[in-house]
């Protein structure tokens, strides 16, 4: 059973935050589409703005909080402001990356997401129905893994006491 489930947590997705902004046309969308499309991280002041006020609504300060791509940059970390009970780390190399995100396909009728490889939809499903996002593509990904290299270490440095890291390839249930 995946983390937010098991311990009843808010699972906060920076992406799916962002996504969504996007697909509803909200101020927050329109800025932040040109910055995704080119596989480029949305400014700090945008972000940390959209995760701290969700991270001050009812619901995350009576179950806490999971943050999925948040903090990215070193300046994202000091906005947050406090000391996660743990920052996880998941190591994956990076050509094993590239694959996960470049085969990564979503059904807009049910939002199940699946992989070409790795959890095909079922043969129910049409594939022609599934969607590859823009941002998914080989190019953009490199894009993404340059900037998670040159601001990993600084924020993983502002959690060294909490620091977890695990092992990215194993399997999900280990």
């Amino acid at each position: 059973m995946p983390v937010p489930e098991t311990y009843g947590v808010v699972h906060l997705s920076t992406g799916d935050i962002l996504r969504a902004a996007v697909r509803d046309g909200t101020p927050l969308g329109a800025e932040a589409k040109g910055f995704m499309d080119r596989g480029e991280l949305v400014p700090d002041e945008t972000i940390c703005g959209v995760i701290l006020d969700r991270l001050k609504e009812k619901d995350c300060q009576e179950r806490g909080w999971l943050l999925d791509g948040f903090p990215r940059t070193k300046a994202q970390a000091e906005a947050l402001g406090m000391l996660p009970d743990a920052f996880v780390l998941l190591n994956v190399p990076d050509e094993l990356l590239v694959e996960r995100v470049v085969g990564r396909r979503t059904d807009p009728a049910t939002g199940k997401i699946y992989h070409l490889k790795y959890s095909p939809p079922p043969p129910e499903v049409p594939r022609e129905r599934l969607v590859h996002r823009s941002d998914d593509t080989e190019e953009k990904v490199q894009v993404r893994l340059r900037a998670f290299h040159e601001h990993c270490d600084a924020v993983a440095g502002c959690y060294k006491d909490v620091l977890v890291q695990v092992d990215g390839t194993a399997k999900k249930e280990a």
